[in-house]
């Protein structure tokens, strides 16, 4: 299968490199590809250069967001949550028809609010939107003739692409959205990736919900020691 992910960070990398392991054909998208390959220090998470890391991985093509969507059948976005309304708007046309699945979180970096929440890294950043809206629901109104499945967003993208890494893939994953065809691709990728335990939120409303976990997660990950891999198990 032809699928793009749009993104070039530490998590889109970890679907890269996993669904190029399966077969699949992979199309990266960058606002500029020239840029991207031309840098030469880490971003801002430490990741190393995406151009040294692409050459570990012949076979992998880099296009701008528009291009690598026109050539996805499938299309997962890995932007960062600030951007991804914008950058995805742009590409309106090729997303058009397919299934978009959501992984990003509307991360607002160094906020400037009155009790800031300190971090191994910093300051956690705020969410917006919040409680009212989600980056989910923003995506599909921007784009209504893409199907968005919201998923992913509530574990590392390493443990998303390799579930079994965590107590032998003994935990859940979620996923969320209106099109009924469009969770299944999503439940089959996921399923592919190795997971056993996939649980259906309902409509993308439910992403609100998802995307508020990213703060809860990180409250835990500290809890247990930065950086540590963890997962979360619905027991029934």
């Amino acid at each position: 299968m032809k699928i793009a992910v749009l993104g070039t960070g530490g998590g889109a990398r970890a679907h890269i490199a996993r669904l190029a392991e399966l077969g699949h054909e992979v199309h990266v998208g960058t606002r500029d590809p020239e840029a991207t390959l031309a840098r030469t220090d880490p971003d801002m998470m430490g990741t190393p250069p995406f151009g040294s890391w692409l050459a570990e991985h012949p076979g992998v093509e880099l296009h701008t967001f528009a291009d690598a969507a026109a050539r996805g059948e499938l299309v997962i976005n890995g932007i960062d949550g600030h951007n991804a309304v914008a950058a995805l708007s742009a590409a309106a046309d090729q997303l058009a028809g397919k299934t978009l699945i959501d992984y990003a979180v509307p991360f607002l970096y160094n906020p400037d609010i009155e009790h800031p929440w300190p971090t191994p890294w910093g300051v956690m950043p705020t969410l917006d939107p919040c409680d009212r809206d989600s980056l989910g629901e923003q995506i599909q109104r921007a784009l209504p003739r893409t199907k968005v499945v919201k998923a992913f967003v509530t574990q590392e993208q390493d443990t998303v692409v390799d579930p079994k890494a965590i107590g032998g893939g003994d935990h859940t994953m979620f996923v969320a959205g209106t099109d009924p065809g469009a969770k299944q691709q999503a439940t089959d990728l996921l399923k592919a990736y190795g997971w056993n335990d996939i649980l259906d939120l309902g409509p993308l409303v439910a992403a609100r919900g998802m995307e508020m976990y990213a703060h809860m997660h990180s409250a835990i990950g500290f809890a247990l020691g930065f950086g540590t891999h963890f997962g979360i198990k619905v027991v029934r």
